[in-house]
C-alpha cells in the first residue's frame, strides 16, 4: 500500500519496491515504475497501483464424476502480475489519494476469473471418467491438466494475469462414499489380520501338540526305562536270592556233612567204647558206673544197699574170672 502525506494543495505518494505505480493526468500515463516517489496535485492527477509480488488463492472445487458420485477437490493457485500497464487498463487498480488504499478489490477480481476458470477445467475432468478411476489416477493428472489450462489460457494473457503454479492438496469423495469404497479394502485387510492370527494360532496349537507329544514321548521313555529298571532289579534281587539260597544250600550241605562225619565218628568211638564194654564184666561195670557216678557226684548224704543189689554184687566176686584169650 502507498504511502501518500498532503502537503497544502500538493501531496507526496511514497511506493513500496513491490508495487507498480502509474501516475495519469489528463488521461495519459504521465509517470510508471517500481518504487516510485512523487510529488502531484490531488485535483489534477489519478494513481494506480498494481502488487507485482507472486499471489496464492485457495482453490475448492466440488464436482460429479461420470458415474455421478460426488467428489471434492482442494489445493491452491498460484500467480502474479505479468504486464501490469495492461492490467492496469482492464482492471481498476486506483488508489484513493487520502488514505492511499485501493478504492475497489481488483484482486478478488482477478481470483475470481482464475477461479472460475479452475473450476471448469475441473468439472471437465471429473466428470469424463468414473469415480474409481479419478481416484485411482489421484490428483497429478488433474494438476497437469488444470496447469496447462490455466498457463494458456487466452483471457489471463488479455489482462496480463500468469499462472505460475498448481497444487493439489485433495482429491476425495465423499465422506459416505469414501467409506463405501474403504469396506472392500477393509475387509479384505482384515481378513488377511484373521488369516495371520488363526496362523498364529495354528501354530500356537501346533506347537503346543508337539510339546505335549514330546511330553508323552518322555513320559513313555521314563517309564520303559523304569520298567526296564525294575525288571533288572527284580532280576537281581532274584539272582541274590538264588545266591543266597544256593550258598545257603552248601553251607547246610557242609554242616550235614560235618554233622555226619562228627556224629559218625561218636558212633564209631561209641561203638568202639561199647565193644571194649562188653566183654568186661558186670562186677567191674557196676564199679565202674559207681566210680562215673561218684565223680559226678559232690555229696552223697546216704547210700541205700538192697538184699538183692547185694547178693548180685557178692555173687559177681564169687565167680571165677573169665579169661580172655590172647
Amino acid at each position: 500500500m502507498a504511502t501518500i502525506r498532503r502537503f497544502g494543495v500538493l501531496s507526496q505518494l511514497r511506493s513500496e519496491a513491490s508495487r507498480y505505480v502509474i501516475r495519469f493526468r489528463n488521461g495519459r500515463a504521465r509517470q510508471s515504475g517500481r518504487g516510485l516517489v512523487f510529488w502531484f496535485r490531488p485535483e489534477t492527477a489519478s494513481v494506480s497501483e498494481v502488487p507485482m509480488d507472486d499471489r496464492e488463492m485457495t482453490l475448492f472445487v466440488r464436482g460429479r464424476s461420470q458415474d455421478f458420485q460426488t467428489v471434492a477437490v482442494q489445493g491452491s493457485v498460484g500467480w502474479h502480475v505479468a504486464d501490469p500497464a495492461r492490467l492496469a487498463a482492464r482492471v481498476d487498480f486506483s488508489l484513493d489519494l487520502r488514505t492511499g488504499r485501493l478504492q475497489g478489490e481488483p484482486v478478488e477480481k482477478i481470483e475470481a476469473r482464475i477461479a472460475g476458470l479452475a473450476n471448469q477445467t475441473v468439472l471437465q475432468f471429473l466428470g469424463q471418467a468414473p469415480v474409481r478411476a479419478l481416484l485411482d489416477a489421484g490428483p497429478e493428472a488433474l494438476r497437469g491438466q488444470l496447469q496447462a489450462a490455466l498457463g494458456t489460457d487466452p483471457s489471463l494473457a488479455e489482462i496480463g494475469v500468469a499462472v505460475v503454479s498448481v497444487r493439489l492438496t485433495n482429491l476425495a469423495p465423499s465422506s459416505e462414499l469414501e467409506r463405501a469404497l474403504q469396506t472392500p479394502t477393509y475387509e479384505a485387510l482384515q481378513q488377511k489380520a484373521d488369516e495371520a492370527t488363526f496362523a498364529r494360532r495354528a501354530l500356537a496349537v501346533e506347537k503346543e501338540r508337539a510339546i505335549a507329544e514330546n511330553e508323552l514321548a518322555t513320559k513313555t521313555e521314563l517309564a520303559r526305562r523304569e520298567a526296564l529298571l525294575i525288571a533288572e532289579e527284580a532280576q537281581n534281587a532274584r539272582n541274590r536270592a538264588e545266591a543266597r539260597a544256593e550258598a545257603e544250600g552248601i553251607a547246610a550241605g557242609a554242616e550235614a556233612e560235618r554233622i555226619r562225619v562228627v556224629e559218625g565218628a561218636r558212633a564209631e568211638a561209641e561203638r568202639a567204647r561199647i565193644a571194649v564194654y562188653r566183654d568186661v564184666a558186670p562186677g567191674t561195670l557196676l564199679g565202674l558206673a559207681a566210680q562215673a557216678l561218684a565223680g559226678k557226684l559232690d555229696t552223697i548224704e546216704h547210700v541205700t544197699v538192697t538184699p538183692d543189689l547185694l547178693a548180685t554184687v557178692l555173687g559177681e566176686f564169687r565167680r571165677p574170672p573169665t579169661l580172655t584169650p590172647r
